[in-house]
């Protein structure tokens, strides 16, 4: 299906004028027509042409699922070692482990560049559109033009969508190839427009910075941004180690040789030995993981500025490397469950006769209508929450 295709009722926004000439202000901002008439000035004051302009908002109205989707909450929140667990699950890392083989001349030149391991790009990729395979549906003029008309944070959807325009002046790329999130996330590895701007690099040399269609340009990008926001070539993100009794404190750092006289010992293969500093870090208090972290994790925080967010990236990256998972199991979540827990529960469900898919460990709509109808025949409360007492019934058979 074509963007074209898939783009909604036309508006002619084409042929708007600037604001002021047919139309009053205020009539501009209450019709999604006047809004794009609105943007012009400051569009054209960042170098777009006309042409660019109209050829970009031809055919478009406001798109009611982009709506739908910025006011979605999520109906499970998780724990960090459930959302840990599932970035780097076990069909992410084979998914990883082949990707990385597949390019693996593409991270090796990006290495060579930037100084970021090849791993850690690939674990980029994977937690962003799961190496390519989910980069969003969405026309990013459309979805971005809707939520700043609508006033979902208008100013920066604004500042982003002119960011765009500027994208399509440049010939990076076409309306027609300009898909990403229903956010306005682009591409591969889901830069924003200004992130493309600042950080987009043509790995190529073809004369473009193609990170819709180009692996190559889009890896390129993704390690020119952790470089750029201070990744420190030769330094782990951080690792695995024993540290009983000693506070983990984000704040306080010491060179891996002061952390290795305190006692501290890096769980597998491997020493402290090497230059730089860490911190201590028990996210999920003594009895979960015991890690060492790097400023090169705060870097990855720069992608997305939650702990979550950088912790799966590193421990998918090293997973991708042919590490295990941490020694140390999470404590359990929701229902007393763990991760390994949850996968039993999908596993002893398939082979009832549910067809849930992939064995991930997440318990959504599909796994949850299964628990549902076994709560039933269980003579339990049907109500879809698993928990020990249900997976103890479930090995009962």
């Amino acid at each position: 299906m074509t963007l074209l295709t898939r783009r909604t009722a036309l508006v002619g926004a084409a042929t708007l004028a600037a604001p002021g000439l047919l139309i009053g202000e205020a009539e501009a901002q209450s019709t999604f027509a006047g809004f794009v008439a609105t943007l012009w000035p400051a569009a054209s004051s960042a170098g777009v042409s006309r042409a660019v302009f109209d050829r970009a908002f031809a055919g478009i109205s406001p798109n009611p699922r982009v709506i739908e989707l910025s006011l979605r909450q999520p109906e499970f929140r998780r724990t960090l070692g459930d959302y840990v667990d599932v970035r780097a699950s076990n069909k992410r890392v084979t998914n990883g482990r082949a990707s990385f083989a597949q390019h693996r001349a593409i991270f090796a030149a990006a290495e060579r560049r930037f100084g970021v391991p090849g791993q850690v790009i690939c674990s980029i990729w994977g937690n962003e559109t799961s190496y390519g395979t989910s980069r969003g549906d969405h026309y990013v003029i459309q979805a971005m033009a809707t939520l700043a008309h609508a006033g979902r944070r208008a100013d920066f959807f604004r500042r982003e969508l002119i960011a765009a325009l500027r994208i399509l002046q440049s010939g990076d790329t076409t309306p027609q190839n300009m898909i990403g999130s229903w956010a306005g996330a682009m591409g591969h590895v889901q830069f924003m427009p200004t992130s493309f701007h600042a950080f987009a690099v043509d790995f190529t040399g073809d004369g473009k910075r193609d990170i819709w269609t180009s692996i190559p340009d889009a890896m390129g990008s993704a390690a020119n941004y952790l470089r750029r926001n201070g990744w420190g070539p030769g330094l782990p993100w951080g690792f695995e180690v024993h540290a009983p009794r000693l506070p983990g404190n984000r704040a306080q750092r010491r060179s891996f040789d002061a952390w290795s006289a305190a006692g501290v010992r890096r769980i597998g293969a491997g020493s402290l030995a090497g230059t730089g500093q860490a911190s201590l870090w028990k996210p999920a208090g003594e009895t979960g993981p015991h890690l060492l972290v790097t400023n090169n994790f705060n870097v990855i925080k720069r992608y997305n500025n939650a702990d979550s967010y950088a912790l799966a990236v590193g421990h998918l990256s090293d997973r991708i490397a042919g590490a295990e998972r941490f020694s140390k199991p999470w404590p359990p979540g929701e229902g007393g469950l763990t991760h390994a827990d949850r996968e039993e529960i999908q596993r002893r469900l398939n082979a009832l006769g549910f067809d849930l898919g992939d064995v991930d460990g997440i318990l959504g709509e599909k796994s949850r209508a299964a628990i549902s109808t076994m709560q039933g025949r269980f003579g339990m409360p049907a109500n879809g929450n698993a928990d020990q007492a249900f997976l103890a019934r479930l090995r009962r058979g």
